[in-house]
């Protein structure tokens, strides 16, 4: 069965309003309702439990950027930043640059040792606590990652199958045990304050991306 998707349009104001004004903007952003979202070329019958999504009454939201479907619930936390880039190139530099300015925020509020492995995946100890997605058209560059803060694991189960494809550091690993939230590992106890410190961080951080990928200044 295919279900219909949704446009994620939460982001769309901060695209907008950077594409007017070229200021770079971050949002730091909860969830509420458990969601599913699926990239922009992902397959439906390759990625998602269909029937447990329409049986559920779950949301199924078509992200702009690519990559495979993820699941979003109240443990999940958003971090999305818009870039004024001129032209269209240095996807990859921009991306490795708002990694960077990612991680190095997290070791600020207490998640050491994250890295960037696969594509797009934020690691630590092997693994995943979070995965992102970058959209590029002219003149603007998107990017919004997923923390696993305190995920429910049962609904990744669930709404998603084994992904149709993976990094090569996941070793064909099952959803329960590739992925572990901040949580678990201890790192995080309540999202809502660690939520308020991560967004300072960020914001600390956000004159050194900005000269790093070569946008212009506020």
């Amino acid at each position: 069965m295919s279900l219909e998707t949704v446009p994620y349009s939460f982001d769309d104001d901060l695209i907008s309003r950077t594409r007017c004004d070229k200021i770079t903007r971050v949002r730091v952003y909860d969830w509420d309702d458990p969601a599913v979202v699926i990239g922009r070329g992902g397959k439906q019958d390759l990625e998602l439990r269909a029937k447990n999504i329409a049986d559920d009454g779950i949301v199924l939201y078509k992200r702009p950027g690519g990559g495979c479907s993820v699941v979003l619930d109240p443990g999940n936390l958003i971090v999305s930043v818009v870039l004024p880039m001129p032209g269209l190139g240095n996807i990859k530099s921009a991306f490795a640059a708002v990694s960077q300015w990612l991680i190095t925020a997290l070791d600020h509020c207490g998640i050491p040792e994250v890295q960037q492995l696969g594509v797009s995946d934020l690691v630590v100890k092997n693994r995943k606590i979070g995965g992102s997605c970058v959209y590029r058209t002219k003149d603007l560059l998107y990017y919004s990652t997923t923390l696993l803060v305190d995920h429910d694991p049962q609904l990744v189960d669930r709404y998603l199958k084994h992904p149709p494809r993976e990094p090569d550091y996941r070793l064909q690993r099952a959803h329960r045990q590739f992925m572990v939230s901040l949580k678990e590992m201890g790192l995080v106890e309540e999202i809502g304050p660690w939520r308020s410190r991560l967004a300072r961080e960020l914001d600390l951080g956000l004159a050194k991306l900005i000269k790093d990928t070569g946008c212009p200044e506020i």
